[in-house]
């Protein structure tokens, strides 16, 4: 009795040591993450603060002695970015809205609808997926060209318009909603639309949130497609102006950190405000096959 007795609380003091040597070497290996991940981005901060003649100053000195920080204004006045960003704000915003209302119309009729060749339509949208912009540009910049759409708003928004991944968010968030309760709308008198529109879309507002927040950061990041279309300096989207004013400025690194820093201010700005639903949203989406 007496070493039985002793034997459980020693098994459950080597089972908490263990979980507590878990969770800290997780924790570690998170912080390790996060540091290589921040890293970049605190220099390229640093590097937006300093003279140019001290950019490359060994050992590197993470926090200057004396920040410029009259470098931000000179950038920003210099490429002219106002014009830039209402671009991007035109274009990731139509490109959000089209996406999003799309995917939530695709995604809710294979969710909730049978039909004929539902599965190989689901497949068939999936296997977009393995097709970067690359292998269709050529086709797609043609057909641009075509419409008379180069250098042109519908032109970088239109054939972007689409996209596999927020449907397939969209199927997974609507197959997790019970039927019945699509069942019990319709037998109160309620429509296709309105049960879509009154009844599903409001309790889809997690998955929809995450969706549009990845449909916007892939946009407002896109460079390939509007360099290929758009030769107008003034309907250049901000990763355009990034470009230019590395290819005018090449020596000037803290100008160049510096406007990098400022291309990336909305991202992250939408990052820390939606970070709780993005990471929601993500967690509520794909739990139903």
């Amino acid at each position: 009795m007496n070493r039985t007795t002793g034997t459980i609380p020693r098994r459950r003091g080597a089972a908490r040591a263990r979980s507590l040597l878990t969770t800290t070497t997780v924790l570690l290996l998170l912080a390790a993450a996060a540091l290589v991940f921040l890293v970049p981005i605190f220099w390229m901060v640093s590097t937006s603060l300093k003279p140019n003649q001290h950019v490359f100053d060994l050992p590197i000195r993470w926090i200057p002695a004396r920040p410029l920080w009259s470098n931000y204004p000179a950038a920003y006045t210099t490429v002219g970015f106002t014009r830039y960003f209402v671009n991007s704000a035109i274009v990731t915003g139509c490109v959000t809205i089209i996406n999003i209302s799309l995917s939530a119309l695709a995604g809710y009729g294979l969710a909730k609808y049978r039909f004929r060749g539902r599965q190989a339509l689901l497949l068939l949208i999936l296997a977009t997926l393995m097709l970067p912009l690359e292998v269709i540009m050529v086709p797609l910049y043609l057909t641009v060209e075509r419409l008379g759409w180069l250098n042109s708003y519908q032109g970088m928004i239109v054939p972007v318009a689409a996209n596999a991944l927020g449907v397939l968010m969209m199927r997974q968030f609507f197959l997790s909603l019970p039927d019945d309760l699509i069942a019990a709308a319709r037998i109160d008198g309620a429509g296709h639309v309105t049960t879509f529109l009154r009844i599903c879309v409001p309790l889809a507002w997690p998955a929809l949130l995450t969706a549009a927040i990845l449909i916007f950061q892939s946009t407002w990041d896109d460079f390939v497609w509007p360099f290929l279309i758009i030769s107008d300096t003034s309907k250049a989207t901000v990763p355009l102006a990034v470009q230019l004013f590395q290819s005018a400025e090449t020596s000037n690194f803290p100008a160049l950190m510096a406007v990098s820093s400022i291309a990336s201010l909305p991202l992250t700005a939408l990052f820390f405000l939606f970070q709780r639903q993005i990471i929601g949203g993500v967690a509520t989406t794909g739990m139903r096959q």
